[in-house]
């Protein structure tokens, strides 16, 4: 049973289609996921091939929109910041028409090693370009007329990506399964490993964190643990354990 961690009077108003995005459970995406690596090296087109399922993990593992996705560029990586580098979303998206919202995104649940990956064994089979920190994180195998550098993957083509893999390996989500599906599995999956809702809000660039609570979506044993969890705590503090 999956539920949200809210109760009904608290509860934004707008969260009635909340059940319409509870995401895959963490077998169904890791099935997805494990049969996708593992086919990339036979893949008949390997450099879009390994593109899509880079920006997938990206929505799997550190919550990106599919926007702010596509516009990132090769020096938003940054190793050298945090324990495990981060990225920086320049195209966050902004509230009420402001503009962009850029951002810093840890780059945690292995997203370190796959961009590691990612600019040491494949980038720069798309073209020089690798070279410039200006050129596309994700490039299109098409080239700019005038530079001939690889002009940048839109939002199509990396959905596409992961529509023809969701139907290949859990095609029991057919079309359900959506880049925004797997921002909510990123929020869900951390809540339930113990990512607070502050922590999860900053990471998904949320500027309210009632907007966080909507893609929340954990299992009830969850909350019956979390429960047991803070009792615990309680009596410790009250035996001075």
């Amino acid at each position: 049973m999956v539920t949200q961690p809210i109760d009904e009077f608290n509860r934004p108003a707008s969260s009635s289609s909340a059940a319409s995005r509870i995401p895959p459970s963490d077998p169904e995406v890791e099935a997805l996921f494990s049969g996708w690596r593992e086919a990339l090296p036979a893949a008949r087109k390997y450099l879009p091939a390994a593109r899509d399922y880079l920006a997938a993990s990206l929505w799997r593992r550190a919550g990106l929109r599919i926007n702010e996705t596509v516009m990132l560029d090769i020096k938003d990586w940054r190793p050298d910041l945090g324990e495990h580098g981060k990225l920086h979303v320049r195209f966050g998206k902004g509230s009420r028409g402001k503009g962009p919202k850029p951002r810093l995104v840890p780059a945690i649940d292995s997203v370190d090693a796959l961009m590691e990956w990612w600019l040491r064994d494949v980038r720069h089979q798309f073209g020089d370009d690798y070279l410039d920190p200006d050129a596309p994180l994700l490039p299109s195998e098409r080239r700019d007329r005038v530079s001939g550098s690889c002009t940048r993957a839109g939002d199509d083509t990396l959905r596409g990506g992961l529509t023809a893999a969701v139907e290949r390996w859990l095609p029991a989500w057919g079309d359900r399964l959506g880049p925004h599906g797997l921002r909510h599995y990123c929020a869900s999956s951390l809540y339930a490993r113990g990512m607070d809702l502050k922590a999860v809000q900053e990471l998904l660039g949320h500027e309210w964190l009632s907007t966080t609570t909507r893609y929340i979506h954990v299992h009830s044993e969850h909350i019956d643990h979390a429960w047991a969890v803070a009792n615990q705590r309680v009596a410790a503090r009250l035996t001075g354990e």
